[in-house]
């Protein structure tokens, strides 16, 4: 008999995508406790977190079988942000969180500010500001150094040009075309930022 707890994660995942249906279910049982234990703190409902299992483990089951894995190495960590995803996907549905329409007003900034949060609000904002950091690094240098100092630093338009040595009008331009590169990358990751 093979030893499972010396199997790796990522050993087990390869066969299970090569058709050993049993690393599954190991793989099941060594993060079940871990997995199960991180959801209940989100919803504090036992039913309600053994289906959001149920539901993280039949997306894994799918994105594996379409051979769409590619987290190597790391499965606990894509698992718990799969289960996460789900759980912020319960309470969208259930209307316990305000959804956002993108329009031209809208302030990024403006969903970040929040002073008091319960510990739903408090994942959900966890989130938004993992997303909202993924967002920022993924703009052109120059316009990420706008928006940090403006966005972060309360710099005015003023320092950041004389910081950056550009006029004011090339820093506003910067700031503009870093929000609506945001808008596209917020369209294309298909991610919803949330009051």
């Amino acid at each position: 008999m093979i030893r499972t707890n010396t199997i790796s994660d990522s050993i087990l995942v390869s066969d299970y995508i090569k058709g050993k249906e049993a690393s599954l279910a190991i793989l099941i049982n060594r993060h079940q406790q871990r997995l199960f234990s991180f959801i209940y703190s989100k919803v504090q409902d036992k039913d309600l977190t053994e289906d959001i299992f149920q539901d993280t483990f039949i997306k894994v089951i799918r994105t594996l079988k379409k051979g769409n894995y590619n987290e190597e190495g790391k499965f606990l960590p894509w698992v718990m942000r799969i289960a996460h995803n789900l759980v912020i996907d319960y309470f969208r549905k259930n209307n316990r969180m305000p959804s956002f329409k993108n329009t031209d007003e809208f302030d990024i900034f403006s969903v970040l500010h929040d002073g008091s949060l319960n510990a739903e609000k408090q994942i959900i904002q966890e989130q938004i500001y993992d997303n909202v950091r993924e967002l920022v690094n993924e703009l052109p240098q120059e316009q990420k150094e706008v928006l940090v100092m403006r966005m972060y630093k309360d710099m005015s338009f003023k320092e950041i040009s004389e910081n950056t040595g550009v006029s004011i009008n090339t820093a506003l331009g910067r700031m503009r075309y870093a929000l609506i590169n945001m808008r596209k990358l917020i369209d294309k990751h298909k991610i919803i930022l949330v009051n």
